[in-house]
């Protein structure tokens, strides 16, 4: 059977089309594959920039030392064991969190970037900072999406505030941190860094969190 998605633009709520049969909405566990599928790319290529980045910018990695990433503040499982424990609001709360905190970075990152002298690097990096940009404010959409299904199914509680605004899910630091964009290159090496990080944590949270909303499936 051949299936298609039924609109030209991707959506993370498409629905899906059999041939030659009438198309259906997407089940949670499509809705899962989706932002799954989407935040595997999202750490793909944060992974691949920061590492260019370092290497053009920094081959030594004498200037590395200890960072503080903004979104030290936000509450994260430290590894699967104690994520699995954790509720599927707060896991989910978790992830819209950590992905409504890179909004504006990352468009800080990209202008920035934009700016710089360094043009034979910083056209591709910028550029690659842009789409890392569009891919994170699709992908939360997407997992607000998830949520919502969650909601309708009863799966979690209508009572949680984590559907708001990006701008109320981040730190209250993130806003101060970056309107001024003046960075450097170490400023944009642990952004990176640290976005690599928290990209790898989304990634495996929403796995996580499929498993243990959909434990039927063979995770």
């Amino acid at each position: 059977i051949i299936l298609r998605v039924c609109l030209a633009t991707y959506s993370f709520d498409a629905a899906i089309c059999a041939h030659g049969q009438e198309c259906h909405a997407p089940s949670l566990a499509d809705l899962f594959d989706r932002v799954i599928q989407q935040s595997s790319r999202v750490h793909g290529i944060s992974s691949e920039l920061h590492s260019d980045y370092e290497q053009y910018f920094f081959p030594s990695k004498n200037h590395i030392g200890k960072r503080k990433c903004h979104t030290y503040s936000i509450l994260t499982p430290a590894d699967k064991e104690n994520a699995q424990r954790l509720g599927r609001e707060e896991l989910t709360e978790v992830i819209l969190r950590l992905l409504g905190a890179w909004g504006d970075p990352l468009s800080q990152l990209h202008r920035s970037m934009t700016q710089d002298q360094n043009q034979d690097f910083n056209h591709y990096s910028s550029n690659k900072a842009l789409e890392m940009s569009d891919m994170v404010h699709e992908l939360r959409s997407g997992v607000t999406k998830v949520a919502e299904k969650m909601k309708l199914l009863g799966v979690i509680s209508n009572a949680l505030g984590y559907m708001s605004s990006p701008e109320s899910l981040a730190p209250s630091s993130v806003s101060s941190s970056y309107e001024r964009g003046d960075f450097n290159s170490i400023d944009h090496h642990d952004l990176l860094y640290c976005f690599r990080r928290d990209s790898n944590k989304v990634k495996n949270y929403l796995r996580i969190l499929k498993c243990t909303t959909l434990p039927e499936l063979d995770c």
